[in-house]
């Protein structure tokens, strides 16, 4: 259900995994309703995000109030968030999730310092709860928490344990991890594994979320979770929005099926969840696309690209450019002649100090402006 496919040849069918309504509630003080996630989970699913992690259903009702309407709602591929024990799993499949998404440590330091656990137990557990799900006929996939700190051998052996599992994703947990130790990786461990079959999961500690994500898209592993503005626990996850226009951009590749409203879903979704954008926020922020230095507005009457990485309208957003004081000769000279004014140097001069006065104004008001109040006989 609800799969998104890459277009660039050679690589693998490829998931977005959308972690918002589950990490995002997981930052402080938020208690995000029922109501909020399911409305934000059905914008997720009419852009075509192929899954959507709705919650951690032995956590609470919400959690499992959303798990269940989300499963019979959208088509995208609901998932429940389970510990690698009966009772996690158990209130996953009575919450009717989609797939259960067990998870346990991996590394010898989690594992020691938070389970007790050694390598082998973690093998065993995941098995007595994986064949729980085969038992109930319900799909199952695991994440690996700090796997990328782990030895890549006992990663192997998981994946040599469950072939069956269709996604084992690997958690850089505590975002320890640049791409380059991140490529480096998964070329060694593509060499023991199918591709398709690896998920990642990255966190922002050092700012590295998306970039870590899109050496995995390059990589061609099967599944990345992403999450609406980067929300998720301490510093976040790769930015739902910035790895789908950073994959269209860089690679060439449609990771959802209406890019053309990536921008507007986000911006509702984090409206639904009552959580602010902040203005700078890449891709998003009200300040990313708005332009009002001289030098850029000027070129950018005439070649938008000129200072803009990508089109905001391609993903549902708008351009702003903006006049006032900070507005040069050539980009006054180009509203004039926008508004079928052939400006003397006079003119110029004056509309700037119009502009000056009126600004900061948009480029229609701009004109209109020109219209208004140049004299065309000077």
């Amino acid at each position: 259900r609800g799969t998104t496919c890459c277009r660039k040849k050679g690589l693998s069918e490829m998931h977005l995994c959308d972690v918002t309504l589950r990490e995002g509630n997981q930052m402080p003080g938020r208690a995000y309703t029922a109501d909020q996630k399911i409305a934000a989970g059905k914008i997720l699913d009419n852009i075509g995000v192929g899954s959507i992690q709705a919650g951690f259903p032995i956590t609470g009702e919400v959690d499992r109030e959303t798990v269940s309407a989300l499963s019979e709602q959208v088509d995208a591929s609901v998932t429940g968030l389970a510990r690698a024990r009966s009772d996690d799993v158990r209130a996953a499949i009575s919450a009717n999730a989609d797939v259960v998404d067990i998870f346990i440590p991996i590394s010898n330091k989690q594992l020691n310092h938070s389970l007790g656990m050694c390598q082998s137990d973690a093998l065993d557990a995941l098995t007595n709860v994986v064949n729980m799900c085969t038992d109930t006929e319900t799909a199952a996939q695991l994440t690996l928490a700090d796997a990328f700190r782990a030895d890549i051998s006992t990663v192997i052996k998981v994946f040599d344990r469950f072939p069956d599992i269709k996604h084992i994703t690997l958690a850089d947990t505590v975002g320890a991890r640049a791409h380059h130790s991140v490529e480096k990786y998964l070329q060694t461990l593509t060499e023991n594994v199918n591709d398709e079959r690896i998920g990642v999961h990255f966190h922002d500690d050092m700012g590295l979320a998306t970039a870590n994500a899109l050496t995995a898209l390059n990589a061609g592993v099967g599944r990345i979770d992403v999450s609406v503005a980067s929300l998720g626990e301490r510093a976040g996850n790769p930015a739902l929005e910035e790895v789908i226009v950073a994959g269209d951009m860089e690679y060439n590749q449609s990771l959802v099926a209406k890019t053309t409203d990536v921008i507007p879903a986000c911006q509702s979704i984090m409206e639904i969840l009552d959580e602010d954008v902040a203005p700078g926020k890449a891709i998003l922020g009200e300040e990313v696309t708005k332009h009002e230095s001289g030098i850029h507005t000027a070129a950018m009457l005439e070649t938008p690209d000129a200072f803009e990485p990508f089109n905001p309208a391609q993903y549902g957003g708008e351009r702003t450019l903006i006049f006032g004081e900070n507005t040069g000769r050539s980009g006054a000279q180009r509203l004039l002649s926008r508004a079928q004014i052939e400006p003397t140097t006079e003119q110029i001069d004056n509309f700037l100090k119009i502009l000056a006065k009126e600004g900061p104004i948009e480029t229609s008001e701009a004109i209109s402006l020109a219209m208004s109040k140049v004299d065309r006989d000077t």
